[in-house]
């Protein structure tokens, strides 16, 4: 597969990175704005093409697929020249601003023939894996209820009392001004694939409630109207009736990037931990249930997004997470705000 990378910035480094340890993969073109960054960038990969535009590059078009790593507002248009011009897509999360332009990308792809899967990153964690097999077997019963969280802590840290510590690029994660659907856009799309993927579960209805928390008089540094959600508390209904609650913040102290997942049938429970010290899967179940006795089950390695991405470009067959899987998770998330705003249960 010849790739181009389509946006330099910090995550591109994790997608060269990963792309660059697969057989078969090269990437022969990288595309920005920014000279300095693309030169940064190229000389660290050795990508030997360089273009200031993804005109340029698709007017080139020597390469397979394009690697969209671009802000999250330029997905749409970027990944529809993309796919007119015949390349299969890689895309960063979340797929779309919306649900609209998301469905858009879904059925350009999907007319098109080509293969589109987008970087929901918890899919390269084995124990999710383990825990979707273990739930699809029965071993813990029919799903009744469901506890998720992720949670971070990096507001926690601020101080904003120092206005001189406050400025950054950073800051344009806290308004929508500035393209930001706060903490429900940014790492809600993860959470709601967590719980889906693993329960095999959708959500069909829903309500919500966002919290945007006061930080600096006035909520404004510079030219950032500080206005996007800090917090969310989602509760839902799935698919088989079961309930739960899905939320996140980026005040949880102690929290540098944790992901839990709690899910309860009738027959057991099933326990899921992720951060950045690794991960825990434990269940409850059989004659353990009486006990209350919680064993950890080891996962084998699954492959990654980007093999997986790579192989179906090999192979010509469509693999997951795709488009049309992610836009049906951006629905939920823009149903969210919709329930915040009219403080009452939606249908998804």
């Amino acid at each position: 597969m010849r790739l181009l990378i389509l946006g330099t910035g910090r995550m591109a480094n994790s997608h060269a990175k990963a792309f660059a340890a697969i057989e078969g993969v090269e990437m022969v073109g990288a595309v920005d704005t920014d000279p300095a960054a693309l030169a940064a960038f190229c000389d660290t990969y050795g990508i030997a093409r360089r273009f200031a535009s993804l005109e340029a590059a698709l007017e080139w078009g020597a390469f397979d697929a394009v690697d969209n790593i671009t802000p999250d507002s330029i997905h749409h248009a970027t990944t529809l020249a993309a796919l007119a011009a015949g390349k299969h897509v890689f895309c960063e999360k979340p797929l779309a601003t919306d649900h609209g332009k998301a469905m858009q990308m879904v059925e350009a792809a999907e007319a098109a023939g080509l293969v589109n899967m987008v970087n929901l990153t918890y899919r390269n964690v084995a124990e999710l894996h383990k825990a979707r097999e273990i739930i699809a077997a029965g071993s813990i019963g029919e799903v009744k209820h469901i506890e998720a969280s992720y949670l971070q802590h990096w507001l926690a840290l601020r101080d904003f009392t120092d206005t001189a510590s406050l400025a950054g690029t950073w800051l344009w994660r806290l308004s929508t001004g500035h393209g930001s659907n706060g903490t429900l856009g940014d790492i809600g799309i993860h959470i709601l694939d967590f719980t889906s993927f693993a329960t095999g579960q959708p959500i069909v209805a829903m309500n919500c409630r966002l919290q945007t928390f006061h930080k600096v008089p006035g909520d404004c540094i510079g030219d950032y109207v500080l206005d996007a959600n800090d917090s969310f508390i989602i509760s839902a209904e799935f698919g088989n009736g079961a309930i739960g609650v899905i939320h996140s913040s980026r005040w949880a102290s102690g929290h540098s990037n944790d992901q839990r997942l709690r899910v309860y049938g009738n027959k057991g429970g099933l326990e899921l931990s992720h951060g950045h010290w690794g991960s825990l899967l434990r269940v409850c179940a059989g004659e353990d249930v009486a006990t209350s006795t919680w064993r950890e089950v080891r996962a084998d390695p699954v492959p990654t997004n980007y093999q997986r991405f790579a192989e179906a470009v090999r192979t010509g067959i469509q693999s997951e997470p795709g488009f049309r899987h992610a836009a049906g998770l951006q629905k939920v998330l823009d149903l969210a705000l919709v329930a915040d705003r009219d403080r009452r249960e939606h249908q998804v």
